[in-house]
This record gives C-alpha cells, structure tokens and sequence, in this order.
C-alpha cells in the first residue's frame, strides 16, 4: 500500500503495490495466502467480528481475510475491501463472486487519502496492509475519518525482524549474493511498526485512543503447508522483495542463492508440514 511507485533504499523497505509487487502477489497468491495463514487467523480471532457489523478492510491483498469477515458478519453487515493495485482489486472481486459471497465489494484506491462514500463504519482492518505509508500519521488519521465515533481499528503488523526467522534468514542469504542497501528504521515496508512504542505514537498522534498491542507468535508454512525446501527457495525467490532482488542478477548468482536457500529450508522442513519457520506479529487494536 505504497504511495509511491519509487523504489528507494531497502527492497524490502519500499514495495510498489500499485504495480509490480501487487502483480506479483497475485501471481503467487497460494503462495502468499497459505505462508501468512496463522497470522490472518490470529488477527481474526483478536478481532472477533460480529454478525452486523459494517467493516472496512485495508490492503486486503488476495481477499482471504476479507471474504472471511464477510462470513463472520453475515447477514446484515457488510465488507469494504481497499487496496491500492488494480490487479489485485479486480481479482479478489472475481473470487468473492465465484464464492457468492455479496456482502463484500473491493476498491481500488490508497488508503492514504481514499474518501468511502458508506463511511462510517464500525470496524477497521488490515492484515500486514498498514506499513507501507510514506506519511503514517496523515494515512492513519484519514483512516480514522471512515471510523463511527468509538469505532475500533485492528491490525497485524510484523514485529522485529529478529522474531521472524521466515523473513530474516531468507533476506540474509540474500544478502551473501547481491547487494542490498541496509534497513531504514520506521521506513515504509514490512518492519516499519517493528518498534511497539512507534506504532503506539503513531496512533495516538493520528487521533486514536485506547491504543492496545499485544505481540502473538508462532510457526508459519513457507510457500505453504506441505511445500519441500525446494518449493519454498522457489517461492521466495519469485514472490518476496528480497527474491526480486536476486532475480535482476546473473543466472549464476540466482543458482547459488537458490541453491543456498534449499540448504537453509531443509534445516526446518518438516515432512507432512512443510518449511515451518517462526514468525512475530502485534496485534494492535484502538478506538476512533
């Protein structure tokens, strides 16, 4: 949910979702959706939405958490999705109709500054869709603009990178291969909310109040359950940032990466499971 189509610093720290990593989500969007699974569920379930309830849902990326929203606030509540790449918005609307699912309709717009004519709403969500802002504390106080008075925000943001070895060890063998520039504290991307006091401040200054976070870890499926430590390096290395990265390098550099990787995957392969590797999240809940 960048507002910027500008790949600055880090790969990892400035992603294009109005364009080509929105394109890439979608083209691995098993994938993403099966790996990211536990964390969606979690958020879920911390948020615990109510039949009735009007919610919107931001960075909804392949819709999973969306459509089960929609479920949870059946019959008379209702879901409005809203990401920033084009790709993204039409295909997810394509999977809620093949669903039948009609009391969820997706968007395309940045979050950042999109006005909702159906606001307000009684629920505001996103699952891993708030860390891309270039100007936090202005996306959140407009999001907070499509909250009822009391209204209540969730999010999952990932928590320190030290906590999420899935991410963390595959970034570092990047790193043996290519030349990445270092990480840029509170920068838009994945980490950007690593910092629990950052997220708090970032809130509170944005108008929200009874700003709660609580962290919730545990293991994830890289490339998804059951995938082999080759199927994970593969889908690392077309889906992730850091992939990316490795991809605009030599057919040699990319066969020693992958190479690499599948010897790290095989440490944490789990035969039945898949590649289970740990991962941190906050979950992060506050008032309008």
């Amino acid at each position: 949910m960048t507002t910027s189509s500008e790949h600055h610093g880090d790969a990892l720290k400035y992603e294009d979702w109005a364009g080509e990593m929105g394109a890439r989500w979608l083209a691995n969007l098993t994938g993403f959706e099966s790996t990211i699974a536990p964390a969606g569920a979690a958020l879920l379930a911390h948020a615990a939405y109510q039949p009735g309830e009007r919610v919107v849902d931001i960075g909804f990326g392949g819709g999973a958490t969306s459509l089960a929203i929609a479920k949870a606030v059946t019959p008379e509540g209702e879901v409005v999705g809203i990401d920033i790449s084009p790709d993204l918005a039409a295909a997810t609307t394509r999977r809620a109709a093949a669903a039948g699912i009609a009391n969820a309709r997706f968007i395309c717009a940045d979050a950042a500054t999109v006005a909702v004519p159906e606001a307000p709403f009684d629920r505001l969500c996103s699952r891993f869709g708030s860390m891309f802002f270039s100007e936090p504390v202005s996306a959140f106080a407009n999001l907070r603009g499509l909250l009822k008075p009391g209204g209540r925000l969730d999010l999952a943001v990932w928590g320190p990178p030290q906590q999420n070895p899935w991410m963390l060890e595959g970034m570092a063998v990047a790193r043996r291969h290519v030349e990445m520039p270092a990480p840029v504290p509170r920068a838009p991307g994945p980490f950007a909310f690593e910092e629990h006091d950052y997220m708090e401040e970032t809130l509170i200054a944005a108008g929200f109040s009874n700003v709660n976070i609580v962290a919730a870890k545990g293991e994830l499926p890289v490339g998804g359950p059951g995938a082999t430590p080759e199927q994970a390096q593969a889908f690392v290395r077309h889906a992730l940032a850091f992939g990316q990265a490795l991809l605009d390098y030599p057919p040699v550099v990319q066969e020693a990466a992958a190479a690499e990787l599948t010897s790290l995957y095989t440490k944490y392969y789990r035969p039945g499971e898949g590649v289970m590797m740990g991962y941190a999240i906050w979950l992060v809940s506050a008032n309008a």
